[in-house]
């Protein structure tokens, strides 16, 4: 049998153990809440939203000062755009988080393969049926779950995000989103600033021809 000693023993090792557990939990807690009140207040500021607004302006210069061929239509020209503007949005996050790098490292692979696109060889396997995959010949999809559905749904949301334990695509999850709030508040005033400078060419155009 255990004597008193030895009871008394395990009981005091296994509270020591639980609030070491517990206090390590807490800190946890403390280093996330202080991190996301950190990415917040980053985004929110209006010295971030400036700069990130002069980049993206001198990037849309570049682009457009290329002699690439002309935009075959609007919605390619919107797509551009989006894309410079997502570009510069990670480069503001100077890589420190997976949306960031996920997307500075799409835009090199993309780079690399239109330099290096070359004419694909027809196969020889070309007119030969696909062998469909025993989930698609059966066409049934694995359930999940309502959370871990969602979860995964947000996972392919957040780039860069996929498989990834849940607390770090929350982590993840809040920065791009007050990211991409930024991104929007800069783009906007962009946009009202541009929209003022075309009014005033055409009232002060109006104005020399009367």
């Amino acid at each position: 049998m255990i004597s008193m000693d030895s009871q008394i023993f395990f009981q005091n090792s296994y509270e020591a153990d639980a609030s070491l557990e517990s206090s390590r939990m807490k800190r946890r807690k403390i280093e996330a809440e202080s991190h996301s009140s950190e990415t917040e207040v980053k985004w929110r500021s209006e010295s971030t939203q400036r700069i990130y607004a002069v980049k993206l302006v001198e990037a849309l210069k570049r682009t457009s000062s290329r002699n690439d061929p002309p935009t075959p239509s609007a919605a390619a020209g919107e797509r551009a755009v989006r894309d410079v503007a997502d570009r510069v949005l990670a480069m503001a996050a100077k890589g420190r988080t997976r949306w960031s790098r996920a997307i500075l490292a799409s835009r090199l692979r993309f780079t690399r393969l239109r330099r290096h696109r070359k004419v694909k060889k027809p196969s020889s396997s070309a007119g030969r049926p696909r062998k469909l995959l025993p989930a698609a010949a059966d066409g049934q999809k694995k359930r999940f779950p309502a959370v871990e559905n969602r979860v995964k749904v947000l996972s392919r949301l957040v780039p860069g995000c996929r498989g990834i334990p849940v607390a770090n695509l929350l982590e993840e999850a809040g920065d791009y989103i007050a990211a991409l709030q930024m991104q929007v508040r800069a783009m906007t005033a962009l946009t009202e600033i541009i929209s003022l400078s075309q009014d005033d060419r055409l009232g002060s155009s109006s104005s020399s021809q009367a």
